[in-house]
């Protein structure tokens, strides 16, 4: 898409050059695709030279313009080998969530997913689900931290004031040490996400479970370990989370259904991190075996096998 309107681009990291008519450019690929006829300058964070994954023992950091193809190589590098971590099997599902090609995953970054703020942004179903944190830079050489759960406010809107820079996001050891589940549903094959939810049982038997696509912002539900729900609380919790005006509707969707995959998909994941049973519906998840992509490097682009149809209803 080209855009007639800019006049400059500007390689810079510092909010204090950012200006009215101004856009921080990362990879481009939704600043490019819709376009604009209002920017003046796009700010260039092509040349930031920040390191695309940092692995820690507190955890994993995601500089904002960590691609996509940088985070689903992740979890087969040696920078996580040996690591008891879980909560890795999440990468593979989410990048490929983006049905995209390999075109789009080479340019497409983590922060520009998050900052485009669109319900089935699936680095946000991502982030949200394993508790991370962002870190926004802003002018005067300020900085601020907060959940990625609460950067979202709704549909293409966020916390971001004018200006701001989000810089990195943190992945607590805490929550990718928990066992993990995926849920994703969509009304076609390879369509965008109608629902994603991600389930984690963390170490102290607390269940967390993020509701985000079927949502206009991403939603969180956390059971105590002493209160552990069953079916009828987890549907009452659900109820109580996502008034009817929340759930997010589009050609994608319409919030009834939304609704009811929510609930049909909670109680799966609530079924298998507790033991009880396991079903698997949707997209991108082998079940039991918590292992997916094993040997595809995009299998969203692969037609359905026969064995993948039965590990998917195993």
């Amino acid at each position: 898409m080209d855009m007639n309107t800019i006049e400059a681009v500007v390689p810079t990291t510092d909010p204090a050059d950012w200006r009215d008519g101004d856009a921080w450019l990362a990879g481009g690929t939704v600043l490019f695709s819709y376009g604009s006829t209002v920017l003046k300058r796009l700010l260039d964070l092509g040349q930031a030279g920040w390191p695309a994954v940092t692995v820690s023992d507190a955890g994993i950091e995601l500089a904002a313009t960590c691609t996509v193809a940088e985070l689903y190589a992740l979890p087969g590098s040696d920078a996580v080998a040996g690591s008891q971590w879980p909560g890795l099997d999440l990468f593979r599902p989410c990048c490929d969530s983006f049905v995209a090609s390999f075109k789009v995953w080479n340019m497409s970054t983590v922060g520009g997913n998050l900052c485009t703020s669109l319900p089935a942004g699936p680095m946000i179903s991502l982030c949200a689900g394993l508790d991370a944190t962002a870190t926004i830079l802003g002018p005067g050489g300020s900085s601020r931290t907060v959940p990625v759960a609460a950067f979202i406010t709704g549909d293409g809107q966020n916390s971001l004031a004018p200006g701001e820079l989000l810089r990195s996001i943190q992945l607590p050891a805490s929550a990718l040490s928990a066992k993990v589940a995926f849920r994703r549903l969509s009304l076609s094959n390879l369509g965008r996400s109608g629902v994603l939810l991600i389930g984690r049982l963390d170490a102290d038997g607390s269940l967390v479970i993020t509701v985000t696509a079927a949502t206009k912002r991403p939603v969180q539900l956390r059971f105590a370990a002493a209160k552990m729900a069953g079916p009828a609380a987890l549907a009452a919790a659900v109820g109580k989370a996502i008034p009817e005006e929340l759930y997010h509707d589009d050609i994608h969707g319409l919030p009834a259904w939304r609704r009811d995959m929510t609930l049909r998909l909670a109680e799966e994941i609530r079924g298998e991190l507790l033991g009880e049973r396991l079903v698997v519906s949707g997209d991108f998840w082998t079940g039991p075996s918590g292992r997916p992509h094993a040997t595809s490097p995009q299998p969203s682009a692969q037609p359905e096998t026969t064995q993948n149809k039965q590990q998917k209803e195993a």
